[in-house]
């Protein structure tokens, strides 16, 4: 007769989701405190890819992002395929992501301060920039313009889509465009690229920012190794393709942790965003000690007028005396 062991037999098999191996250090990792860092690697530092959604819940304030344009979805107009048909690569994205493309746009607020964001999303096909990521883009720089109010885009793109031919890469002119009227009006625009931000994205808008910031170790670069080698001719640098390398080289303000990212952007605002006086003019009492007013004085006790008298318009300075 067989014995019946009063705890349950051990399981061979455990659901797919439950852990991570971390690609940096080798270490298997449980996925619900991998959340609470962040998908920061506790052991190694490595930054782990995230959706735009959980980006946005990162970095706003709880409950203050609206999005905008959600519904607007890529066409075929090309009729392009290549193992298989585009709508049926747009639709399996849609499904695994639960987006209709590559970026989210909309308004939130962070430190109490509203800024016009748009996020790409890396699961959805590369984060590629088709016609639609491009509008998104340009309609948070126009939201920006007319609100008067930052712009953060927070890249995570391969670069061009290529189903869609040239009219993706019409988007990296059209981006640049509202971006260039975004830096003339003297709107604040930050530029955060994550990994990677590569090809077309990097070539126009993603290093563009009046601050530009990055993650650590995110690959950030316009072609792969062989087409830029064989382009300029040369062996590459060691690591010319990280966030580290284009830090030393100008590309990269500042290099962030991602725990760290949403206080080091709070931070910018606060010294980007020029602060609203109510108050029009200074007290009378304070033009005494302003240096204008006392060169204003000095003037006009050296150059006498037609009467003789120290002020050389005839008339006493306001809070000042004309004892020439």
């Amino acid at each position: 007769m067989p014995v019946r062991l009063p705890f349950r037999p051990r399981r061979d098999a455990y659901p797919p989701d439950l852990w991570t191996k971390c690609p940096g250090c080798g270490e298997m990792l449980f996925n619900k405190q991998l959340d609470k860092t962040l998908r920061v690697c506790p052991h190694c530092s490595h930054h782990f890819r995230i959706s735009a959604r959980m980006r946005i819940e990162q970095l706003v304030d709880s409950g203050s992002f609206v999005e905008r344009d959600a519904d607007l979805t890529p066409v075929d107009p090309l009729g392009f395929m290549d193992l298989k048909p585009y709508p049926d690569r747009l639709m399996a994205a849609q499904l695994q992501t639960g987006l209709r493309d590559s970026t989210v746009w909309g308004i939130g607020t962070m430190g109490g301060k509203p800024v016009s964001m748009c996020v790409f999303d890396f699961f959805f096909m590369g984060g590629s920039m088709g016609s639609v990521t491009g509008e998104k883009v340009a309609r948070a720089g126009e939201a920006a313009l007319a609100e008067r109010i930052p712009l953060l885009i927070v890249s995570s793109s391969g670069g061009a889509r290529m189903q869609e031919g040239t009219y993706s890469l019409m988007q990296l002119a059209k981006t640049m465009g509202v971006v260039e009227r975004v830096k003339a009006a003297r709107v604040p625009f930050i530029s955060v690229m994550a990994d990677p931000t590569t090809g077309g994205t990097f070539a126009s808008f993603a290093v563009a920012g009046d601050v530009n910031l990055a993650e650590p170790k995110a690959t950030i670069r316009f072609a792969g190794d062989r087409v830029s080698s064989g382009t300029i001719g040369e062996e590459l640098p060691e690591g010319y393709n990280t966030a580290e390398f284009q830090l030393n080289h100008g590309f990269v303000d500042r290099i962030v942790p991602r725990p760290k990212l949403r206080e080091e952007i709070i931070t910018l605002l606060g010294f980007l965003i020029a602060p609203s006086t109510g108050q029009t003019e200074p007290p009378a009492a304070s033009l005494t000690s302003r240096p204008r007013s006392f060169l204003n004085a000095l003037t006009g006790a050296l150059i006498p007028d037609s009467n003789g008298n120290g002020n050389g318009n005839g008339e006493q300075t306001r809070g000042e005396t004309s004892n020439g």
